[in-house]
């Protein structure tokens, strides 16, 4: 779906919208879209700026960091994004960009594809870190055994370690 300067000079857009599992490009994250994904919006012109509020939720699925485990990533998130012309900043110097200018976007054309959008929110909602559990004990780092299912009698990284003698 496109955001036109053509439809937001006449009135603001509301948008209800399910995106599919696979849907949206994700750029290859190693995440996985579990069941639709759902966004609820208002775009609004403000000057040359288009102005785009709204929530999205939703379900992701991703293995865990530590284990491998498959995990369930609850997806919630409030947005309030501006975007400004490229045009308006297109210049062969270089500027100085304001602080409160960091959280505009740039868009070219006469149009702002909310895909677009909506995949760079559900990026921005990711963790940096996935674990299943916090307390996840990992895999073993000698035979590979998921400790959180099995006891693993490898050599501890204490004594294991060829830096044992260091300490």
């Amino acid at each position: 779906m496109l955001l036109t300067l053509q439809e937001l000079e006449l009135h603001r857009i509301v948008v209800s919208k399910s995106y599919s599992p696979g849907e949206l490009d994700l750029g290859g994250a190693e995440f996985r879209q579990v069941g639709a994904l759902r966004v609820n919006a208002v775009a609004d012109l403000e000057g040359d700026e288009i102005r785009i509020r709204g929530h999205l939720a939703g379900r992701l699925e991703s293995r865990c960091d530590r284990c491998l485990e498959k995990v369930e990533i609850p997806l919630h998130r409030d947005f309030d994004l501006r975007y400004r012309p490229m045009k308006s900043i297109a210049r062969e110097e270089e500027i100085q960009v304001a602080a409160d200018e960091l959280e505009v976007g740039f868009y070219t054309g006469d149009s702002i594809a909310l895909g677009d959008v909506v995949a760079e929110q559900v990026l921005l909602a990711l963790p940096m870190k996935v674990v299943c559990e916090e307390d996840c004990r990992g895999l073993c780092p000698v035979c590979g055994a998921n400790r959180n299912l099995e006891a693993c009698h490898c050599a501890t990284p204490e004594t294991g370690s060829p830096f044992a003698s260091l300490q």
